[in-house]
């Protein structure tokens, strides 16, 4: 059965496009998915993202159960802070990539995307065995909103008491945001500033017509998935079952500065630890594939899975397309060989239904906002 958040019926009320996503029913776009985009990259918005699966992991050796189930070095992550990692199979494939918020000396929570919140779920419990550690599935516990975008900071900033100068990025503080209990994080998928905001899911309504009636002097706008796909393209972001899957490493990805080999506890036998060294050696020697940013010098959009071609020869794959709003051009990620990966390489194209578009690699990401 698909499931709903605690918005659902706010959602409809507004007239949201709702979509099949991961297993959920989830606002595709309110109305205009481009003016949506446009909000965030210049004002705000206000994002439902309470699919994703949120885990926690305590006990004593909490930190060396994640050390020996992500390639990252959790336990150089302070209290109050986040990190960026993956989880990767024994042979180096990416089971999915998360963030880890460190909420106390041996508390953590994982956040893992929706349609991989299940496998991650089993692995952690897996390899869990044999340390004193818990490892609890709190996708229930959770609803989690987002405001994201240049104005985020003053319209979460007038709804709490919290320290928003002093939250860094990628750190979250326990503390109250229009009266309702929240974790408070300076995260998000967009590449604008933004807050991210974990809460119980009988508070979510509360709190998202508080952010709304706070947001609507600083141009704040509901936004659905589309426009969020569209805002992490630009930024150069991956999406797993796109640019990141079991059948690619975190070096395939270009990703490999997330894989620390030497860690403070099981630095040498992390899951798939001896695949990423040799993942590791081979992309320097002689990278296959390398993922790069495409923009067409045309109208036509690409496609995830469309073929990439230069000289006749299909050179790769298309993994991520869409029109930008911001660069008014249609764009993609796309895995190319190595030796057509430099930007300004000349004569690459995407066949658009036999119809070789040409196209300018360029690096990722599209876009990035000015600090």
């Amino acid at each position: 059965m698909t499931r709903t958040t605690a918005l659902d019926a706010l959602h409809r009320s507004l007239g949201a496009t709702m979509t099949d996503f991961a297993g959920w029913d989830m606002p595709l776009r309110y109305a205009s998915e481009r003016d949506e985009h446009n909000a965030v990259r210049t004002a705000a918005g206000l994002f439902d993202l309470s699919h994703m699966g949120e885990i926690t992991v305590t006990g004593p050796q909490a930190v060396d159960l994640l050390n020996r189930s992500l390639v990252g070095n959790i336990g150089s992550v302070g209290p109050g802070r986040a990190r960026y990692t993956m989880i990767c199979r024994e042979d180096g494939g990416i089971l999915d990539d998360l963030i880890v918020y460190r909420l106390g000396e041996t508390e953590f929570m994982v956040v893992a995307n929706a349609g991989n919140a299940q496998v991650v779920l089993d692995a952690l419990t897996e390899r869990a065995a044999g340390f004193d550690a818990v490892v609890r599935d709190d996708r229930e516990a959770y609803a989690l909103l987002a405001v994201q975008g240049p104005n985020s900071a003053a319209i979460v900033k007038s709804v709490t008491d919290a320290d928003l100068e002093g939250l860094k990025y990628y750190a979250g503080l326990p503390g109250t945001v229009a009266g309702v209990r929240a974790l408070i994080a300076r995260t998000g998928y967009t590449g604008e500033d933004g807050f991210e905001l974990f809460v119980s899911p009988a508070d979510a309504e509360k709190l998202w017509q508080a952010l709304t009636e706070a947001g609507a002097a600083h141009g704040l706008v509901p936004c659905g998935l589309s426009c969020r796909d569209t805002l992490r393209l630009e930024a150069g972001m991956p999406l797993y079952g796109h640019e990141l899957s079991t059948s690619l490493t975190p070096f395939d990805a270009g990703l490999g500065r997330v894989v620390k080999f030497e860690k403070t506890s099981h630095g040498d036998d992390f899951v798939g630890h001896d695949a990423l060294k040799e993942a590791a050696a081979k992309a320097e020697a002689n990278p296959p594939r390398k993922l790069v940013g495409l923009i067409a010098e045309g109208r036509r959009v690409p496609r995830a899975g469309m073929s990439v071609v230069a000289d006749g020869k299909v050179i790769g794959e298309v993994t991520s397309g869409a029109p930008s709003p911001t660069l008014g051009k249609p764009i993609a990620m796309a895995y190319v060989d190595a030796a057509h990966a430099e930007p300004g390489t000349a004569g690459v194209g995407v066949d658009i239904r036999g119809t070789h578009e040409p196209y300018e690699v360029v690096a990722l990401p599209f876009y990035k906002r000015q600090k």
